[in-house]
């Protein structure tokens, strides 16, 4: 049976660094108010995870490791999605969080393939971190399977293949858009737009309307642009573990 890491953000922090409190329903900091960018968005990981668990062995990871913590507004989001809401109360899923691994714990020979829950926290904390970059770039260089979906990507813009060449480089890829980010207002509550990074590293950027479904497979790199995606991409990483 085939192996494959889901890999979520630890991030607990805005954007600005403050620490945050809630108070009356919003997160503030000091006497200004921010918005909180935490935690990986719950259908972007129940999804997939609901298609691959049947087939695969999944483990979950986090740069901190334990308890990686979920994007609370996607909690309230998905109360009506049975997957979401099921994935949050599954006792199974609940022991693999509370022992996820930290990144730096992990093997890329132990698996077949990584995959990134997006969220806007992981374009705060895992494009910096110089472990995660590591351990992308060898599964890529490996041949193993590389997936992410919505902000997921975010993850992957430092991640190289065995010339030191971007793995968006000429590579058709698809993430949450420029649109989509507009629309939900956060443009300035992450350090840089996925689309654009994508564009700048020489990524064929491809994407669908806002927020409609939208996979890209090209080789071994495999992208989804938003969370309507999560379960497309999930289909799309379980074909090509079994073309393995």
């Amino acid at each position: 049976m085939p192996s494959v890491l889901f890999v979520l953000s630890s991030c607990n922090k805005t954007l600005t660094g403050r620490p945050t409190v809630r108070a009356n329903n919003c997160w503030i900091s000091c006497a200004y108010t921010y918005y909180l960018v935490k935690g990986w968005y719950l259908p972007e990981a129940a999804h997939p995870y609901y298609l691959l668990a049947p087939h695969s062995k999944i483990d979950f990871a986090a740069p901190n490791g334990p308890h990686p913590p979920v994007d609370e507004e996607s909690v309230q989001m998905f109360q009506e999605d049975e997957t979401s809401v099921k994935f949050l109360k599954d006792e199974t899923v609940k022991e693999k969080l509370a022992k996820a691994k930290k990144l730096s714990e992990v093997d890329a020979k132990d698996y077949d393939a990584i995959f990134y829950a997006g969220g806007h926290a992981p374009v705060i904390d895992l494009p910096e971190d110089p472990v995660n970059v590591k351990l992308a770039s060898q599964f890529y260089q490996s041949g193993k399977i590389v997936s992410a979906v919505c902000h997921g990507p975010a993850a992957l813009i430092k991640v190289v293949d065995s010339s030191g060449k971007s793995i968006f480089s000429g590579k058709r890829a698809t993430a949450f858009s420029n649109a989509e980010e507009e629309q939900a207002g956060k443009v300035k509550d992450v350090p840089f737009l996925v689309e654009d990074e994508i564009k700048k590293l020489g990524g064929i950027y491809e994407k669908a309307e806002p927020l409609k479904p939208k996979v890209v497979v090209d080789g071994k790199l495999l992208t989804g642009q938003n969370p309507a995606s999560a379960g497309l991409l999930g289909q799309e990483i379980l074909r090509a573990l079994q073309q393995k």
